[in-house]
C-alpha cells in the first residue's frame, strides 16, 4: 500500500500538533513550515478548516484518500454516530492496535511490523496492516519475533493501562481487543464532526 514517506516534522509544524510521536523539531520550530510560515496570518475559510481536520486524521492513522473515504462510507451507512464510528473504525486497524499495546513506538514501525510478518492475530500471521480487528480477537508478537530489539524496546515501561480497551499478558507477548474504544477513551485530537461535515458537502 502506498502511503506518506515525507518530512514528519513538516506535517507536524502544518498542525502544530506532534502527530506522529514526539517531534524536537516542533518544539523549536512550533509555526507551519515555508519562507513565510512564521509571519502567516491568513484567515483559514469554513472548508479549509474542515479539510485540514480531514488531512490531520488521514496523517495521524497512516491512511490515504481512497482507504479513508470507504471507512468513512461504511461509517455513514451504520447506525449511530457516524464521526465517532469512523474513529472506532480507525482505531480497530491492525497496525494502530500494535501501536496501542505498546509493541511498536510508533504506528508507522507498527505497520513495517505487520508487512514483515512479526504480527500474529487469533495465532495465525496476518501482513495486512488495514486488518480490521474485532473484539475478543487476540493480537500478538510472533514467536520468533519476540527477541526483536525495535519490540523489546517499545514495551520497556509501556503504560498499558492507559488504554481500558485492550488489555495486555506481558508473559505471553500477546494483547486482546476487549470492545471497541469510547469516543472519551480515544486520546486523538481529531473534531471528527468536521470530517462528516466536510464529506456532507461533497
Amino acid at each position: 500500500m502506498a502511503r506518506y514517506i515525507g518530512p514528519k516534522s513538516r506535517i507536524a509544524r502544518k498542525f502544530g500538533e506532534a502527530i506522529f510521536g514526539a517531534d524536537k523539531v516542533l518544539a523549536k520550530r512550533n509555526f507551519p513550515p515555508g519562507q513565510h510560515g512564521n509571519n502567516r496570518r491568513r484567515k483559514t475559510s469554513e472548508y479549509g478548516v474542515m479539510l485540514a481536520e480531514k488531512q490531520k486524521a488521514k496523517y495521524t492513522y497512516g491512511v490515504l484518500e481512497k482507504q479513508f473515504r470507504n471507512l468513512f462510507d461504511k461509517a455513514a451507512s451504520a447506525s449511530g454516530i457516524t464521526g465517532e464510528i469512523l474513529l472506532q473504525s480507525l482505531e480497530c486497524r491492525l497496525d494502530n492496535l500494535v501501536f496501542r499495546l505498546g509493541i511498536a513506538p510508533t504506528r508507522a514501525a507498527a505497520r513495517q511490523l505487520v508487512n514483515h510478518k512479526h504480527i500474529t492475530v487469533d495465532g495465525k500471521v496476518v501482513n495486512i496492516a488495514s486488518y480490521s480487528v474485532k473484539p475478543g480477537q487476540v493480537i500478538a508478537v510472533r514467536e520468533k519475533s519476540k527477541s526483536l530489539e525495535v519490540i523489546a524496546d517499545s514495551l520497556a515501561g509501556f503504560n498499558h493501562s492507559k488504554y481500558p480497551w485492550i488489555e495486555w499478558d506481558e508473559n505471553l507477548k500477546c494483547g486482546k481487543m476487549l470492545h471497541k474504544p469510547e469516543r472519551a477513551d480515544i486520546p486523538e485530537n481529531i473534531k471528527e464532526q468536521l470530517i462528516v461535515e466536510l464529506y456532507s458537502k461533497n
